[in-house]
C-alpha cells in the first residue's frame, strides 16, 4: 500500500527544551485521517510534551504543526480545539458531583433570555451522547456511573462536529477487560468517522488490539514508526529500550555456599480489580526476587498491594509464615516488612527534617507514637546507618532535602533498615541517581540478601535485576506473566516473556 502524500496531522522538526533539559529534539509525527496512532515511550520519552505542543498547552521551539496540509499555529488549548484538536486525559477532568447534562455543558450552556435554559442544556447533553451510542440518564450525578462510563462521558464532552484529532491519553489505565473493550468499540466508531486517534498507553497487548500504526519515543528523539501489523512485539520492545537482544548479556552466578532459607513473604491469588491481576509470589529469606516489565506492567501496584499501601480485594498473605488479616503500611511494618517507594521525594523522605529524623520514621511509627525513641537512641541508630551505609553528609542533623540523590536514597534504604524488618520491598531503589551510587545500591542489594535478609525488587533496568536476582517475576499489562530462575534469568529471556502473547 502506498504511503499517503498528505496527513490529517504533520508535525515536523519539533523540538522543546526546559531548563538543562532537551525534551523533544526534531520530533516527527505524521497522522492519518480515520486511524489509531499508538504513540508509546517510556518515563521521560517526550510523549506527554509532543502531545502538549499539539493541543497547545505548550509552545513549541522549533518545528512545525501543520493541520490537512495547511500550517497552523496554537498558542492555546482554545485554539486547538477551534482547530478540531481535542485531548481526554488519563483522569476524567469533570466534576462527578454534578449531572451528566451539567458536565457536559459546563462553560457551552445554552442561554434564553440571559438565563441558562437547561432543557436546551439536557437536549444538548442526549445529542452528544447518542454520538457515542451512550444510553445513561443525563440528569445523574456523574459519579453515580462507573469510571469507564465517567471516561466516554469526557469523550464525549470533548468531541465537536468538527473534530478532526482527538488525542487519548492513557484511557485505559483505570479501566477492566470489559470496560476497556467498550471504550475500544467507541474509538473504532470514532476511526470510521474519519477521526484521526492518538492513542497513548503503556499497555502492549492494548496496543496490538487497537492501533493502526505505532510510533515509539525515547529520551526525546522519535526511534521509529511502522505500522502495528508489521511491528513485532520484540522489536516494539526493543525500540522503548533502546537496546537490541543480541547485544544483551548474562547475569553473574550466585555463589554456591549462598543459601535460601524459609518463605518469607507468601502472595496467594493477591490482586485488586482495575489494579493488579491476582498473582501468587513468594519470596525466601537470603533471597533475591526482582519484578521486570515495562512502564504500566503493574511493578509498583504488586509491591504496594503487598505491603498494604493498596488494600487487595482478592488472596491471601503471609508475612513470615504469620497470615496479614489487616492489610496497612503500619500493619506490614509491625509484622516485619519494611518499603522503599518509588518516588524518594514525594513519598520515601521529607526533604526539610534532618537526615536522622527521616531515618527514625518507620521505626517510630513501628513503636507507636507513644512509645517515643529518646533523643539518644535516634543519635545512636542514626550514625550506625550513616556509617554502615556509607551516607556522605556533615552529621545527621543536615535536611536530607540538601543531600545528593544517591544520599538521599541510602537515607530512604537506612530509614527502612533501622526497623529490623525480615523482608523488604525495594521500587525502582536506583533510579535518579548517578552512576557511582547506583553501584553501592547494587553492592549494598547484594550484602542484604547474604545476611539473610528477604528482598522484592521492583525495577524498569532490566540489568540492575539481572545483577541481583535469584528469581524474576515477569509482569505485563498489570498481569503476571512467567517467573524465571537460575541460569534463564538474562535480559533476553525477560524481554521474550514481556513480548510473548
Amino acid at each position: 500500500m502506498a504511503e499517503p502524500t498528505s496527513y490529517r496531522v504533520e508535525m515536523r522538526g519539533v523540538s522543546k527544551t526546559f531548563p538543562g533539559v532537551r525534551a523533544l529534539d526534531s520530533v516527527d509525527l505524521h497522522l492519518r485521517e480515520g486511524e489509531v496512532h499508538a504513540l508509546l515511550g517510556e518515563n521521560g520519552a517526550g510523549k506527554s510534551t509532543l502531545i502538549k505542543i499539539l493541543t497547545g498547552a505548550l509552545e513549541r521551539d522549533e518545528g512545525s504543526v501543520l493541520l490537512d496540509g495547511k500550517p497552523v499555529e496554537v498558542h492555546t488549548t482554545a485554539e486547538a480545539q477551534a482547530l478540531g484538536i481535542s485531548t481526554v486525559y488519563q483522569e476524567v477532568n469533570l466534576i462527578p458531583t454534578l449531572s451528566v447534562t451539567k458536565n457536559l455543558t459546563l462553560g457551552r450552556q445554552p442561554t434564553r433570555y440571559g438565563l441558562i435554559s437547561w432543557r436546551k442544556a439536557r437536549m444538548m447533553a442526549e445529542e452528544r451522547l447518542k454520538r457515542l451510542r451512550l444510553d445513561i440518564d443525563p440528569e445523574r450525578p456523574l459519579g453515580y456511573y462507573s469510571v469507564a462510563i465517567q471516561q466516554l462521558v469526557a469523550i464525549a464532552r470533548a468531541l465537536e462536529d468538527d473534530t478532526r484529532v482527538l488525542v487519548l491519553d492513557e484511557p485505559t489505565a483505570s479501566l477492566d477487560a470489559e470496560e476497556t473493550e467498550l471504550l475500544f468499540q467507541i474509538v473504532r466508531d470514532l476511526k470510521a468517522k474519519g477521526i484521526a486517534v492518538v492513542f497513548i498507553t503503556h499497555f502492549i497487548d492494548q496496543v496490538y488490539q487497537i492501533a493502526d500504526r505505532i510510533s515509539v519515543l525515547r529520551n526525546g528523539r522519535l526511534v521509529g514508526t511502522a505500522s502495528t501489523a508489521e511491528l513485532p512485539r520484540l522489536k516494539l520492545i526493543s525500540l522503548m529500550i533502546g537496546r537490541e537482544l543480541e547485544k544483551l548479556g548474562n547475569r553473574p552466578v550466585r555463589a554456591a555456599d549462598d543459601t535460601i532459607g524459609a518463605p518469607a513473604l507468601e502472595a496467594e491469588n493477591l490482586g485488586r480489580k482495575r489494579v493488579m491481576s491476582p498473582f501468587d509470589l513468594t519470596v525466601h529469606a537470603g533471597e533475591v526476587v526482582g519484578l521486570a516489565g515495562l512502564l504500566g506492567s503493574g511493578r509498583t501496584q504488586t509491591a504496594k498491594l503487598i505491603f498494604g499501601a493498596i488494600k487487595p480485594d482478592s488472596g491471601t498473605m503471609k508475612i513470615a509464615s504469620k497470615p496479614v488479616g489487616h492489610f496497612s503500611p503500619r500493619g506490614s511494618l509491625q509484622q516485619g516488612l519494611a518499603f522503599c517507594p518509588e518516588d524518594r521525594k514525594a513519598d520515601g523522605l521529607i526533604g526539610e527534617l534532618t537526615v536522622r529524623e527521616n531515618i527514625i520514621l518507620s521505626l517510630q511509627a513501628k513503636r507507636g507514637w507513644h512509645h517515643q525513641l529518646s533523643r539518644k537512641d535516634q543519635d545512636r541508630l542514626a550514625d550506625d546507618m550513616i556509617k554502615a551505609l556509607a551516607i556522605a553528609t556533615p552529621d545527621a542533623e543536615k535536611p536530607v532535602g540538601q543531600l545528593s540523590g544517591g544520599n538521599q536514597q541510602k537515607v530512604v534504604l537506612a530509614r527502612s533498615l533501622v526497623s529490623q524488618p525480615t523482608a523488604l520491598l525495594l521500587d525502582e531503589p536506583t533510579r535518579g541517581i548517578d552512576v557511582g551510587a547506583h553501584a553501592e545500591i547494587v553492592a549494598l542489594i547484594r550484602r542484604l540478601c547474604t545476611e539473610g535478609l528477604a528482598l522484592l525488587v521492583a525495577s524498569s533496568e532490566f540489568d540492575e535485576l539481572v545483577a541481583v536476582s535469584d528469581r524474576i517475576a515477569v509482569l505485563r499489562d498489570r498481569n503476571k506473566v512467567a517467573e524465571i530462575a537460575g541460569d534463564e534469568i538474562t535480559r533476553e529471556n525477560i524481554i521474550n516473556a514481556i513480548a510473548h502473547r
